[in-house]
Order: structure tokens, then sequence, then C-alpha cells
């Protein structure tokens, strides 16, 4: 394969002569800041200038594939649906821990056109006020349940701290599911079966990895019985990301909106209810863990374009042909099952192009060239690390889903390597604090008091922003007796995942 680094000659891809014209070649596209000296600026850069988002319309260049999770939760018999974005002031009042827990947060519309509304409506910051007073209704005996329902849609939550695009932004897009059963252990078994689900998602197709575990009484859902989530962590950043959660709301919401059932044995009784979701804040995580310098590294699993292909012609070349090779190939490998596109423009150098689809994070580009042609091979660059491999066009499918599953796994291993070396056991304080101030994600014994949390939070507040429990992880390491609390200095009850969160 012919280097291109330098002077290179591109005709039309129309014909095979014709006149020289002026090309872009690759100036302007690199990223002014570096991952590990100004993350925060280059997070902003990379997620804009890799087409996914502007900072008022979201573009369509990435996708977050939601079919796996779609066809999962269908073998489950979760049925879609869809629920209004607006929810009255007077429901949303009706379960006060809920309410209370979201207030900051809830946006209201006050106004339509010129007239003021005598009530305020509010928009939904979560959807379970809007979605229970129906389940009220629907719920009548035990013949009802389970009833399961999933909607994809949007809130709005009116964060005003430290906006950030996916991570944390006013407005975001998730899917949300919302469960009635008979009996607690039904819910509790949804619970798990939903978390391991999210686990797949942020493992298996986003290569990222995450600690399955429950949240502390501090950090619950507001109104629910217990909180379960997947935690993700930001190796530069030294901060956990909450990736998804799986609440077992318990029965406080059925008390509320009055959802019972009567049982075979002709006996009334309250529905057992969960709530989980996951957001468009899954692509901010993926962003943060993958990209580096270059911009966007997509995992094969989720991005939309898999393999770019480009021509490489010089002066003389058969330029038609090698831009038929190119469409060729894109076609076969898309007949093949995977997501393929030709970049054709002849405005542009191969070595602009090479730098563009970096910037997106496309996880294989393919380079045929004449001397590709004569050789009947192609030259293949991987995203994730650069290496580039001559392979035959004969078997060219089964070599690109070799390297396609290849990418994926080693962006999860490189990931689980830096995350693991973020990862500190703290037994007193001290060991505790140093480890805060070097950005780590700390598993240290507790005793499971909320004061004490609460007093965790209060002493590491500052300019980076207090430590809370991440999470205590299910896996839980062996707990020997006589261990106290890094922090009260009382009896350990658990191990627990602390740190700084986004």
């Amino acid at each position: 394969m012919e280097d291109v680094n330098e002077k290179w000659w591109k005709q039309r891809c129309g014909g095979g002569g014709g006149k020289k014209k002026e090309v872009k070649k690759e100036t302007g596209l690199g990223l002014s800041n570096k991952k590990d000296e100004n993350f925060g600026d280059w997070y902003s850069e990379v997620v804009v200038s890799g087409e996914m988002i502007e900072y008022y319309d979201i573009s369509g260049c990435y996708i977050l594939r939601l079919t796996f999770f779609d066809a999962e939760i269908k073998k489950m018999k979760i049925k879609n649906c869809y629920f209004p974005v607006f929810v009255s002031s007077t429901v949303l009042q009706k379960e006060k821990d809920h309410i209370e827990g979201f207030a900051p947060e809830v946006a209201s519309v006050t106004k339509s056109g010129d007239t003021d509304l005598e009530v305020p409506i509010a928009i939904r910051p979560t959807s379970e006020t809007v979605m229970y007073p129906y389940f009220s209704k629907w719920i009548r005996g035990h013949r009802d349940l389970p009833l399961r329902l999933n909607q994809w849609c949007n809130v709005v939550r009116w964060e005003f701290s430290n906006p950030t695009p996916f991570i944390r932004s006013r407005e975001f897009l998730w899917q949300e599911g919302d469960t009635a059963f008979a009996t607690k252990d039904e819910a509790d078994q949804e619970v798990l079966e939903v978390l391991e689900l999210y686990r797949r998602i942020y493992e298996e197709f986003l290569a990222i990895p995450v600690v399955k575990g429950k949240k502390s009484e501090n950090e619950k859902f507001a109104g629910g019985l217990y909180t379960t989530s997947v935690e993700a962590f930001v190796p530069n950043t030294g901060r956990g990301v909450q990736g998804a959660t799986s609440h077992c709301l318990g029965q406080n919401f059925a008390k509320m909106f009055e959802i019972n059932f009567e049982n075979e044995k002709g006996e009334k009784g309250m529905v057992w209810q969960n709530s989980w979701a996951y957001s468009t804040r899954t692509i901010g995580v993926m962003v943060m863990v993958h990209g580096d310098d270059k911009g966007l590294v997509l995992p094969p699993k989720v991005a939309s374009v898999q393999v770019i292909v480009i021509p490489v012609p010089y002066k003389d070349a058969d330029t038609q042909a090698i831009c038929d090779a190119c469409s060729e190939t894109a076609e076969e490998l898309n007949k093949a099952g995977f997501r393929a596109e030709t970049d054709l423009r002849d405005n542009y150098s191969p070595g602009w192009k090479y730098s563009n689809w970096e910037l997106k994070g496309v996880p294989l580009r393919i380079e045929i060239g004449p001397k590709d042609m004569a050789k009947n091979q192609v030259r293949v660059v991987r995203r994730d690390n650069g290496a580039k491999e001559d392979i035959s066009r004969t078997n060219l499918v089964d070599q690109i889903k070799d390297l396609l599953e290849n990418v994926q796994q080693s962006l999860f291993d490189a990931a689980k390597q830096k995350r693991d070396a973020c990862v500190v056991v703290a037994k007193t304080w001290e060991e505790f604090t140093e480890a805060l101030n070097e950005k780590r994600m700390i598993l240290a014994p507790w005793c499971d008091e909320e004061e004490v949390e609460r007093d965790v939070k209060a002493r590491t507040k500052g300019e980076m922003g207090a430590c809370k429990t991440l999470c205590t992880p299910f896996d839980q390491p062996e707990l020997p007796e006589g261990t106290l609390c890094f922090a009260s200095g009382k009896p350990a009850k658990k191990w627990t995942y602390w740190g700084r969160s986004y």
C-alpha cells in the first residue's frame, strides 16, 4: 500500500484520466485540546467535531443502537408505550419524598401564549407520577398482573450545575420501564434481570467495564424501596458515572396512587412496583472512556459506520476502477451484515479523509490504491490502535469480522485495565483522603450509616466536588471480623465504592 503523506495526484471518480484538481489536504482537522491536559475542553471539542452534537441540535451522525435492549425486554413480555410529557402539579405532589427529591429540577409551563395558566403544568422529570394514576385504573385483579411497560421518551430536569453534553443536561432521552407485580419476589427478580441487561449494554456493546451494586439509602431513588445500579468510572477525571439504574419502588407509590388488586382468594392487596432506566448518558461515558487525541473511538457494535472505504488513486492510475473496487468492497461488506460506507468525494485528499473519519471514530478504514488492485488486496487500518494490515480480497468478509471482534474486545480490555488501575482499597481516613486526592475509585469498609455518609460528603466538599458512595458491589470481598469503618471507626458491615461523580 502506497504512502500518501506527501504529494499525490487525485483524479475524479468519473473517469480514468483527466485534469488534476485542487483538493483539500489534512489541515484544520486535528483537535486543539489534549485528553490528558484539558479533559473538559477536549470532551466538548470531541463531541462537536465528531458531529455528535451541537449546543442546540443533536445531529444524526452517531446512533445508539437500541435493538438489543428492545429485543431483550420483549422476551420478558414487556410492552412499549408512550405517556404524555406533561403532568399536573396535583399529581406530582402526591408522593412527598419523590417530589422533594426532584423539586429543584422540575420545570413548569406557566403561560399559553400571553395568557397565564391558572395552574402551572409540570414537565416530567421522570414518569412515575404520569403513569401510575392509570395503573390504578388498569389493575383490578390478579389476572391484570404483572403489568410491564416501557417507553422511549424525553425528560426534562432543569440542571444548573456543571452541564456536560450527554452526561448532564436539561433535556435528555432515555428508556424508562415501569412495572407492577403481585409479589415482592417477582419485583426483586426483575430488578436484577434488568440490571444484568444494563451491564451487558455497557460491557458487551459499549466496551465499558461497570460494577453492579446497590445504592445507599442517601443515594437511592426518591420515594423508592431500594436502588441498584451499574457504575462506570472515568480515569482521566477520577469520577464515577451512574450508568443505569433499576429501582424497586416497593409499595409506596401503590399506596399513594391506590394501585390495588384482588388476589385468587378474593383478598385485597397493593402491587409491588419497579422502575428502571438508562439514557443518552451512555454516549457520554463511551466518549470519555474510549476517545483519544484524534477524536472519537467507537466500539464496532454501536458504531453507525463500522468500516469506511477510501480510494487512494495516483497520477495515471485508473481512478474509475479504484472507485469501483471501493464500491464493490463496501457492497460486499454490507451484504454480509456489516455497516460499511465509501468516501468517494473528489475534493478531499485521502489524508484529509483519514483524519476526518478518525475524528468520527469509525472502527476500521479500508484503503484501496493501484498496488492493492494489482495484488487483489486492501489495506485495513484500525482506529483503536492505528495498526495497519494488508489482507486479501478473496476472504475479506471473514477477516473483517475477526478484526471488528478484536477491536471490540481490545477496547474493553484496555478500558478495564485503566479502570482497575484506579481502584484503591482504603481502610483508614488518611488512606481514603490520599486516594481521593489522586482521583481514585475507592473501595472502603463502611458501617452503612446514613449520617456517616453525610459527614464524609461534608468533610470532602471542595472545588472538585464532594465524595459520596457510588454503590455497594454485589460481589463483596471478604470482610474480616473486627474490620472497622474507615470514616467512623465503628464495626464495618460491608465494602462500598466511594468517589466523586458526575
